[in-house]
């Protein structure tokens, strides 16, 4: 029954969990950050030693790689960073040590090696000011795979792949007519038996002496490669069709194949191939649960491990492999097959001592190790196996795997083996940061190894130094452009820390080396029976990235191979008890035993209450006898992730909506006033504690003092510790981050308690929305598909109010004609836009700002124009005239405003870093307080998403018997088909728990019932069905039938409605189109489409088509004229043509057809080009051409004859008559009837090269 619980230390919540939970979750960023540090710790020093010695052509000089520090004290703070665009880093330097074989001089020196980003104490990188988070990926493991497929007759074939992390893939098949083939590198496939006798066994007899007389093998030596008979012609045979067109020798085909697969430099497995390989083609796995066809004894004590017809079991097969057994013959109904391993053992089980004393983790190469202790004395044998670490595990393939993988193609037919499914999480495997950094220094390092090389050949061996061989740039351009633009690398998801924490626990199966969006199929994206307690299965994108893109579950770990482990408590095998014994499992171990769910009854002792228990086997769900149950889930709540263990009643939702729900939740808005759910699953505090921010404590104490910004703790020794809390800083999606102090002087903290809350957190918890009183009903049709119907109150009180906070940039550049300036003294600007600025011309803090407001005064200068007579006349009288300067502030941009909160300037003169050619620059953040209004999007967590249709006021909301208004509306048929009931239970619960003043923690799979839900509201003295009655708040009669009302946590999401509004009426044009651009960024038009066209073609609106389709979109003259004729009141001319249509003219043009354009009454219209027609020709070009003068010159004024754009007149539209005898080359026409004399200077259109978009 119901419970108390606390949630950190400052909130209680009512539980109605019925299972205790035995293990705390683990850090859910643990992820991110024991990936960097094991890269810093081992997997740098690892490629270092790859790449280290580095040897010149004639192998005297000898360069080695020994060491390296990172520097723990970077050179900025990660504030810093952030204010002034830099990167988080710290200086790397290698101790590199240089031989010179001929003189045996050594010369040792510490290189830097550039600066390495750091990650932050919350998982994340700054680069260049950016919080970026780097998202694991999801890639096929390195291993030996085999698929088996039905030919048309029916026949069984197989097949298998050997995949190496990198280097050539060895690819077998059989066929129908039972050939065994191989194909290396997907070059042409070649009998199996060829690469066997390349390998050294060149004989037939050498081939079924090493793999038994299988019909397969038989025939394939018979049919196949009836013309290759020794090593030589296997050789040459696997040259010519590797490299085709160059002549065959026996040496090249051996440096060939030694290349492709003997070369750690070129054929790499990593740790994690060199144990997939080890699993799959060692004898234990394949042998375990058949019938040996011989007795098999150990080689060394003659030990008998199983007697001939004797079944082996795994524990015997494990002994057999480890005693170095590689052969075994199996009796698979009358056939006798016969296996044949890797020849990879324990070597714990030959040797005195542990060999991880001398680094060796893995299985070890048998042969290799019998031959390393043969050579010398027993004493020396720890020190021999440690030198000799890298050949007992080979990074490479070596001849016994090859061998050992047509072994098990073969032993497939006979069922000695299986067929693996690569869409098994024991198959996939996680690259984190540290092996993708990795990757990216390798490539570095390999480039570096050429340039070392090539300036070992050049400089003189004797006085070279280390750092004068060494270029760094090719590792730090590597690493730069990792975090830069891979797509692994990720601007984070800062929205709220829910986000956050959901990007750092991200999986993708996209990025290099991963899949493709494009060409993924059904099976990869599906959820599979081995993503359980590791994966999520609800937590994906719905686009078209769908199931590429994953979440870790919530108590998923990873090993040191990559895989993920899910979290199982072990049930005593002996007693059948559920013990607090923790074990991790990767997927393929898990499939070996029946697990148990974690809701199953126990005993007080730990027993199981049922005589048989439900539990998972593989993909199966089955009903076995208590005494089978191996495991037992440690948490209802271990199958999902973060996001979706945050849905209270989840197990009453349809996948879809809870989808919906998890994804949605991260776009919530911080609001201005969070609050956390009345109805929680518990695991909102820890959520919070984990996403980093919150402020917790680092010190046990007593707090000292408590500020607005900062909280000081005095240690147990009396020493005081400062804590800066964030105020009013921008996120990456600008919402605001804030954070409030939660302790009061003197109260007593111990380290990692709460000290304040961040954004979007109260007490600790996460808060991503309001709870809010809500009634399902339909209300005046204002609710119809989905639409939201709220109370004024909700606007009156701040409930839905939040703060965003957007940054401007204004740089002042140097330019050819001379440096831009910051400056108040704006040409053209009255004093009344200049009210906000300083002497400097930067907006105050504080100031109001609306949309077109200057934030920084900004001139450029603008180059010298030829000067008119007049010009020059005022010149020699006046002297120097004033500076030809345009106005380029920034402004505040259309739709925006607010008050200035924040303004920063960077100038070169304060030493700060600025990119090249940018003398100073202003940064000024604008926050904004935005209400609730119509059109903004809201949600519930049940992925019940809708947008706001209408704020009415207080009293007309409906209300309850005791006067209290609805807040919320909501239509109860997005209920019933949606399936996502979890919303009902949660409004029926939160009214009880309102009433009672509790908070809930009601977690997924293992909350409230129906009847603790009816009990509760009984308790809280309501109807046990969870309805009322509510009154119409306009009439006051009662409403006809009782409504569902209780509180419901409800979200804003980041889709506002001010972010979306856009008008424009004139703005800029795309250039070969003429059409307006699109979109609000490019603060483009409505685009009118063909089938919005239809619709007025149907309708016969052809005037307002005409308008629609020229003036208002891309009939350049006409767009200009219709303009000037609204800005004068006169009447808006005839549409010209479109610009598309000259467009498709010289398109035709183009591919030489003659285009004529021809009228109504048969007579050819003239199309004239826009660049010799339209444009105003210049000065002195007009002047030399005879003028067109006009009969009526005395009445006309200067300006009409200083033509202007706004003269132009269209070819097909000038009137014949009117037309003057010579007409200007270039076709420009002043029409003598137009008196122009009224035409007010400011009317003229400015058409400036740079500022066409200038209506």
């Amino acid at each position: 029954m119901a419970h108390e619980v606390q949630m950190g230390k400052l909130r209680n919540r009512v539980s109605f969990s019925r299972i205790d939970e035995v293990l705390d979750m683990p850090n859910l960023i643990e992820v991110q950050k024991n990936s960097y540090r094991r890269f810093l710790e081992e997997d740098f020093r690892e490629v270092l030693s790859d790449v280290s010695p580095i040897t010149d052509y004639s192998e005297n000089l000898v360069l080695e790689f020994v060491d390296y520090v990172l520097d723990n004290n970077p050179k900025n703070s990660v504030e810093r960073c952030k204010e002034r665009d830099l990167t988080y880093a710290a200086p790397l330097k290698v101790f590199v040590r240089l031989k010179n074989k001929e003189t045996g001089e050594i010369k040792e020196s510490e290189v830097f090696m550039g600066d390495f980003p750091l990650m932050t104490e919350h998982g994340t990188f700054i680069i260049n000011g950016a919080e970026r988070v780097i998202v694991s990926q999801l890639v096929r493991s390195p291993g030996v795979y085999y698929s088996k497929q039905i030919d048309k007759a029916g026949k069984h074939l197989f097949a298998g792949q050997i995949i190496p992390n990198r280097g050539a893939w060895i690819e077998f098949e059989t066929d129908s007519n039972d050939g065994l083939w191989v194909r290396i590198d997907r070059a042409r496939k070649l009998p199996v038996t060829v690469i066997l006798r390349a390998l050294g066994y060149g004989t037939d007899q050498q081939l079924i002496d090493l793999l038994g007389e299988d019909e397969r093998l038989m025939t394939t030596i018979a049919n196949a490669d009836a013309n290759i008979k020794s090593e030589t012609d296997a050789l040459l045979e696997i040259y010519r069709r590797q490299k085709p067109g160059e002549p065959p020798t026996e040496e090249g085909a051996r440096v060939l194949l030694r290349n492709l697969f003997f070369d750690p430099k070129r054929y790499d497995l990593m740790r994690v191939g060199r144990y997939k390989y080890n699993k799959k083609l060692g004898v234990a796995d394949r042998i375990a649960g058949h019938i040996a066809a011989q007795t098999i004894s150990d080689p060394e004590t003659g030990e008998v491990f199983v007697k001939k017809d004797q079944t082996i079991t795994e524990e015997t097969a494990l002994l057999i492999q480890n005693a170095g057994v590689n052969v075994v013959m199996l009796k698979v109904g009358d056939h006798i097959h016969k296996v044949v391993g890797n020849n990879f053992a324990d070597a714990a089980s030959h040797l005195p001592f542990d060999p991880k004393e001398c680094g060796i983790l893995e299985a070890v190469h048998l042969p290799t190790l019998k031959h390393i202790l043969s050579q010398v004395p027993e004493d020396d044998w720890k020190r021999a196996v440690t030198e000799q670490a890298g050949n007992l595990v080979p990074k490479h393939i070596i001849i016994d795997d090859i061998v050992a993988s047509v072994s098990y193609l073969l032993g497939l037919p006979y069922g000695v083996g299986d067929i693996d499914d690569i869409d098994h999480l024991g198959n996939r495997r996680l690259r984190s940061v540290g092996e993708l950094l990795q990757n990216q220094v390798r490539i570095g390092m390999s480039r570096l190894e050429r340039v070392v090389r090539e300036r070992m050949a050049i400089q003189d061996a004797n006085d070279v130094k280390p750092g004068d061989l060494i270029n760094i740039r090719p590792v730090s351009a590597a690493i730069k452009e990792f975090f830069g633009s891979s797509q692994l690398s990720q601007f984070m998801d800062q929205p709220n820390p829910l986000a956050e924490l959901t990007h750092k626990r991200r999986l993708s199966a996209l990025g290099p080396g991963g899949l493709n969006r494009d060409r993924a199929g059904m099976e990869v994206r599906d959820v599979h029976y081995s993503h359980y307690a590791r994966i999520c299965p609800i937590e994906t994108p719905e686009g078209p990235n769908i199931g590429l893109i994953g979440s870790l579950a919530t108590y998923a770990r990873i090993n040191e191979y990559g895989f993920i482990e899910a979290t199982y408590r072990k049930v005593d095998p002996k007693t059948h008890r559920v013990t607090d014994e923790i074990a991790f499992m990767t997927a393929d171990e898990e499939d070996k035993y029946n697990v148990a769910q974690a809701l199953e009854p126990l005993n007080e002792d730990g027993s199981f209450e049922n005589e048989l228990v439900t539990v998972r086997w593989r993909d199966e769900v089955l009903r076995v006898p208590r005494e089978k149950v191996d495991y037992i889930d440690v948490s209802s709540k271990q199958l999902v992730s973060v996001a979706t263990s945050m849905i209270p009643f989840l197990e009453n939702d349809d996948a879809n909506r809870a989808l919906m729900g998890s994804n949605m939740q991260r776009q919530a808005v911080p609001l201005l006033i969070p609050q956390a759910p009345i109805v929680g699953t518990g695991m909102e505090y820890k959520a919070a504690y984990d996403s980093g921010v919150v402020l917790l404590s680092k010190h046990d104490g007593t707090v000292d003092s408590v500020s607005a910004d900062e909280i000081v703790i005095r240690d147990e020794l009396g020493e005081k510790h400062g804590y800066k809390l964030t105020k009013f800083a921008r996120s990456n999606q600008s919402t605001c981050i804030n954070q409030r102090p939660r302790v009061d002087a003197g109260d007593k903290v111990k380290a990692g308690d709460l000290l304040a809350d961040g954004p979007a957190t109260e007490l600790g918890e996460i808060a991503l929305g309001r709870n809010v009183l809500i009634g399902f009903m339909t209300w005046e049709g204002y609710n119809y598909e989905d639409a939201v119907l709220i109370s004024e109150k909700l606007v009156k009180d701040d409930v839905y109010t939040s703060i965003h906070i957007e940054e401007y940039e204004s740089e002042a550049r140097e330019t050819k004609l001379g440096p831009e300036e910051i400056t108040r003294d704006i040409p053209n600007v009255g004093d009344e836009a200049l009210k906000d600025l300083d002497e400097y011309g930067i907006v105050r803090i504080g100031a109001e700002v609306r949309s077109g407001d200057i934030l920084v005064g900004k001139v450029t200068p603008k180059g010298e124009t030829e000067l008119t007579a007049e010009e020059r006349l005022l010149r020699a009288i006046f002297g120097e005239k004033a500076r030809e300067v345009r106005d380029t502030s920034l402004k505040v941009p259309h739709g925006e405003s607010g008050i200035v909160v924040d303004v920063k300037l960077f100038t070169r003169e304060n030493k700060d870093e600025l990119s090249p050619g940018v003398n100073q620059m202003v940064r000024v953040y604008i926050a904004q307080k935005r209400k609730i209004s119509v059109g903004d999007k809201m949600a519930g967590r049940h992925g019940n998403k809708g947008v706001v249709s209408r704020i009415i006021p207080e009293a007309d909301m409906p209300f309850l018997p005791d006067g209290t208004p609805l807040d919320i509306v909501l239509n109860p048929l997005g209920v019933p088909s949606r399936m996502n009931l979890g919303q009902v239970l949660e409004v029926h619960l939160g009214m009880a728990a309102k009433r009672l003043g509790w908070h809930i923690a009601t977690p997924v799979f293992d909350g409230a019932n129906e009847k603790d839900i009816e009990d509760t509201l009984e308790k809280a003295g309501l109807s046990r069905d969870g309805k009322t009655i509510l009154y119409d708040g306009r009439t006051g009669e009662p409403f006809e039938n009782k409504v569902t009302v209780g509180y419901m946590y409800y979200l804003k999401l980041h889709h506002l409605v001010d972010d979306k509004m856009h008008a424009r009426s004139t703005g800029p044009y795309s250039l070969v189109t003429q059409q307006p651009l699109g979109g609000k960024a490019q603060f483009g038009g409505q685009r009118f489409g063909e089938m919005e066209v239809w619709a007025l073609e149907a309708y016969g609106a052809a005037n307002t088509l005409q308008e629609i389709l020229t003036v208002k979109s891309d009939d350049v003259v006409g767009r200009v004229k219709a303009y000037e004729a609204i800005v004068k009141g006169n009447s808006i001319p005839t549409p010209g043509i479109p610009e598309s249509f000259k467009v498709l003219i010289k398109e035709l043009q183009a591919l030489s057809l003659d285009i004529k354009v021809w009228g109504e009454n048969k007579e050819q219209i003239v199309i004239r080009e826009f660049d010799d027609d339209d444009q105003p020709m210049p000065r002195e070009h007009i002047e030399e051409e005879a003028p067109v003068i006009p009969e009526n010159i005395e009445e006309l004024s200067a300006e009409a004859l200083s033509l202007d754009l706004d003269d132009l007149a269209l070819a097909d539209e000038i009137d014949e008559d009117a037309q003057p005898a010579t007409v200007p080359q270039g076709g420009i026409i002043a029409d003598a009837e137009e008196d122009d004399s009224d035409l007010d200077d400011d009317l003229e259109l400015d058409f400036d090269d740079d500022e066409l978009e200038i209506e």
